[in-house]
């Protein structure tokens, strides 16, 4: 993949994952509120599984934004678009739909 295709899908994912983050830290504020005001007094355990849920999709969210640092930090390094694990090449589709991918397809099936 040419290097500033991948750091143009590098930079913009990366902008829409922070962004995402910071909407769900403030939700997760928001429902700590909503908990602490006993908005839910009826039911008592919506806030806290609301406040569950956003912290996964935070702690999801930041794991990408790290995968993508990583992916930036590679593109810097010149060994972007290569297996961390073989050396070997990453088809420029796989690299499209996933600009952050860290290994070959055949490699992140083997992983699971």
């Amino acid at each position: 993949m040419d290097e500033e295709r991948a750091r143009a899908l590098l930079v913009a994912e990366r902008a829409e994952v922070q962004q995402l983050l910071s909407d769900t830290k403030q939700a997760g504020e928001e429902d700590r509120e909503a908990e602490a005001d006993t908005l839910y007094a009826s039911d008592a355990a919506q806030p806290l599984t609301a406040e569950g849920m956003d912290d996964a999709v935070a702690e999801s969210l930041r794991d990408r934004l790290a995968a993508l640092d990583r992916a930036l930090k590679r593109l810097d390094e010149g060994t972007y678009g290569f297996s961390v694990r073989s050396g070997e090449p990453i088809p420029d589709e796989r690299l499209e739909a996933d600009p952050a991918a860290e290994l070959t397809v055949a490699e992140a099936r083997s992983q699971r």
